[in-house]
Parts: structure tokens; C-alpha cells; sequence
């Protein structure tokens, strides 16, 4: 699940009803007259628009052509040198009964990491099931790292406007002297009220002091 966070700020409450009925009753009257301490407080409700969010379809596959190489070690030899070495051995591996004929070598000596591209279609397949594989350069044995090439395809890529129906936020509570849970609850009473247009709340959260960041699941 996707998190959206959400910056609530000082003397501000977010309320997430149940029915999302009740929150779009509650927008529709702009002001409410909340009993806070002894005191009656108009607080503003405002409906509740998240921040503009982006959706899109990841497409992965595995390439049929393409193996990726790592771990090659780093030795004094010209890198032209190291790419014939790699090409000459995964053509004719024994581990995967010939990889087949190589169409090209991308090798990259700072990083130890290569992609092998065969020329048929399907020969990177006989690699599968074995991640290391035994390579002989400069009189020496090491093993290379072989894993599978994927190629990645974002498709429908898109912005649109994340809202919460079930939710409200609320603006302007006054500073009182109860401390922060129970102005809360106060909060909570009031809009539970169906005589007040409220409703079963799901989740409360009210920050008098500082700014938080509350976090809405998608």
C-alpha cells in the first residue's frame, strides 16, 4: 500500500469518519460551534484534498538475450583484453552446455560488472538456477555473479488528485489550558453527535503544539 503523508499543524485536527456521508455533511456547514473547556469555539471544517499523486504501471520482464556479469575481477590487463575474455568464455561455458553466439559485450572496469547479449533469443535462459560461475583469467580462478536482465516499461503514466472522502480537517481550534488528549476527546464528542451532523469517527488526530505528519494508506 501506497502511504501518502499528510503535514497536520498547530491547533489543527483531522477527523476520519466511518461514513464518508457524514464528512461531506459536515463540509457542507463551514463553521461549528465546538464546547471547548467551558467555552464555545467556532472552528472552521474544510474538506480534505491530499497532495496531487501520481499512478502508472510498472511492466518487468526478463530478457531472453541479455545476462548480467559482476564481480569480474579488476586485473592489469587492457579492457579490450577482458571483454574477449568474457565473450570467449560465456560462448562457450560448460556450465550452461554453450551460451550461444554473442552479439555484443558491455563491460564496465571501474564497477567489476558486464552485460552479455547473446544473439538468439532464449540463451540467456540456460543460465538460470546458477549464480556463480568459475572464470579463468591471468593464470588465476574467481567466480563471476550471473543474474537475469530485466528490462523495465512504465506505461500509463499519470497525475491525478488524491482526496479522502471519509475525512475533515479542522482549522482554527483555540488554545485552552486542558491539555492536548483531552481537547481531543472533546473534539471527538462533538462530532460523534448525530444531533451535530457527526457520525462514528474511525480515527482522530489533534496537534496543539508543532506540526506532525499523518500518514493516509492508499
Amino acid at each position: 500500500a501506497t502511504k501518502i503523508p499528510f503535514r497536520l499543524n498547530q491547533n489543527q485536527a483531522l477527523l476520519t469518519f466511518e461514513d464518508e456521508e457524514v464528512a461531506q455533511r459536515l463540509t457542507k456547514t463551514n463553521k461549528h460551534c465546538v464546547e471547548l473547556d467551558n467555552r464555545t469555539a467556532n472552528v472552521t471544517v474544510k474538506p480534505f484534498d491530499l497532495d496531487t499523486g501520481f499512478q502508472f504501471e510498472l511492466h518487468v520482464t526478463v530478457s531472453g538475450k541479455k545476462i548480467n556479469v559482476s564481480e569480474i575481477p579488476e586485473l592489469p590487463i587492457p579492457k579490450d583484453w577482458m571483454r574477449d575474455k568474457l565473450e570467449l568464455h560465456f560462448y562457450k561455458t560448460e556450465q550452461a552446455a554453450g551460451g550461444g553466439e554473442i552479439k555484443n559485450v558491455t563491460y564496465n572496469k571501474g564497477a567489476g560488472t558486464a552485460v552479455i547479449t547473446f544473439l538468439k533469443p532464449g540463451a540467456s535462459n540456460k543460465f538460470v538456477g546458477c549464480t556463480k560461475y568459475p572464470f579463468c583469467a591471468e593464470g588465476r580462478w574467481f567466480n563471476l555473479s550471473v543474474s537475469p536482465h530485466f528490462d523495465f516499461h512504465l506505461r500509463k503514466f499519470q497525475p491525478y488528485c488524491r482526496v479522502s472522502k471519509k475525512t475533515i480537517l479542522l482549522k482554527g481550534i483555540p488554545e485552552v489550558e486542558e491539555d492536548e488528549e483531552t481537547v481531543q476527546d472533546m473534539i471527538e464528542i462533538h462530532f460523534q453527535k448525530p444531533s451535530n451532523g457527526g457520525g462514528e469517527i474511525e480515527y482522530i488526530k489533534y496537534i496543539s503544539r508543532g506540526a506532525v505528519y499523518v500518514c493516509f494508506e492508499e
